[in-house]
């Protein structure tokens, strides 16, 4: 979903834009204060607003981990932080796995990733063939490739 999101994610929070802010998929073994300072935040009093979860390991996993978070703290309605490339595949999975949930796109733009000469590179049109490629396993139904 990009690095950017995290950051942004506290942004929202400081900016009054969100109650609260719910990271899904974290590796097991990051801790709170690892996660802000390692998105360029300072530790703040916000923390106790932040949670983590630690089970996910793909999209539909965070689907899964942010929709039982969601039940859990009575929230019926998010805004999904993640990269603009990867929003549809991420609606997607939300839309099946909670489709209760009424969820607010908020797509983040990695740095220059709307420059031109970036996805016409290999690695960009590498990333654009991958992401598409999962979104459509996403819509058949097969889940994610390896």
């Amino acid at each position: 979903g990009g690095r950017e999101r995290i950051p942004e994610g506290i942004d929202l929070l400081n900016r009054g834009l969100a109650d609260r802010l719910f990271v899904s998929g974290v590796h097991e073994t990051a801790r709170l204060n690892e996660v802000v300072t390692g998105a360029g935040r300072a530790p703040a009093a916000q923390d106790d607003r932040i949670e983590l979860g630690h089970e996910a390991r793909d999209t539909r996993g965070n689907a899964r981990e942010t929709a039982a978070w969601a039940a859990m703290q009575d929230v019926e309605s998010i805004r999904l932080v993640t990269a603009f490339y990867h929003m549809p595949r991420s609606l997607l999975a939300f839309d099946r796995t909670a489709p209760h949930l009424t969820i607010v796109p908020h797509p983040v733009f990695p740095e220059g990733s709307l420059a031109a000469p970036r996805w016409r590179s290999r690695d960009g049109l590498r990333l654009l063939a991958a992401e598409y490629t999962k979104y459509l396993f996403a819509l058949a139904g097969m889940g994610e490739p390896a």
